[in-house]
């Protein structure tokens, strides 16, 4: 077993743990619920597998809805991040970078990080409450739901950005 795999399944275990016991309970205001996992599917590195960012995107989604009773709602919107991310991280790089770049403030540069996590997040959250709802008779619950639970995710992630970067 390669360090890498190993370093990733304790980040999904950790990942996994902190959103159904803590941060699944959270509802700020009623609407907004923070959704970091959505981290762990943004920092695969360029040069990663498409099948296995595939993979991990959706087995992490299906334990999320085992354990957090949302039936495939995360595991269908994490995949379709797990498809998207590849895609959407080499848009902000340069083409003659190194292959083993991971998508970080340090390494791409605060504003395309900014940027490319935005776009994964309200990606995510649209997705995850148009499932959930399944319904749009309530557009302004809705609203709320995307907006609060994007804005409460992108704090949080940037916050573990920001520390991560200042660690090494």
């Amino acid at each position: 077993m390669s360090v890498d795999f190993l370093k990733r399944l304790g980040l999904f275990v950790v990942f996994v743990l902190a959103q159904t016991m803590v941060l699944g309970r959270i509802h700020l205001f009623g609407y907004a619920t923070p959704l970091v996992y959505v981290y762990f599917v943004s920092m695969f590195p360029r040069s990663y597998p498409k099948w296995s960012i595939l993979l991990w995107s959706f087995v992490m989604g299906l334990t999320i809805d085992v354990f957090s009773n949302t039936p495939g709602v995360a595991a269908a919107s994490l995949t379709l991040l797990g498809v998207v991310q590849p895609y959407l991280f080499e848009l902000f790089v340069p083409r003659d970078s190194f292959d083993e770049l991971r998508p970080s403030i340090k390494t791409i540069g605060m504003m395309k990080y900014l940027y490319y996590i935005i776009i994964l997040v309200v990606l995510y959250c649209l997705v995850f409450f148009t499932l959930e709802t399944f319904s749009f008779f309530d557009l302004v619950e809705w609203l709320q739901c995307v907006g609060g639970s994007a804005v409460i995710t992108l704090v949080l992630i940037l916050t573990f950005e920001s520390v991560a970067s200042r660690q090494g």
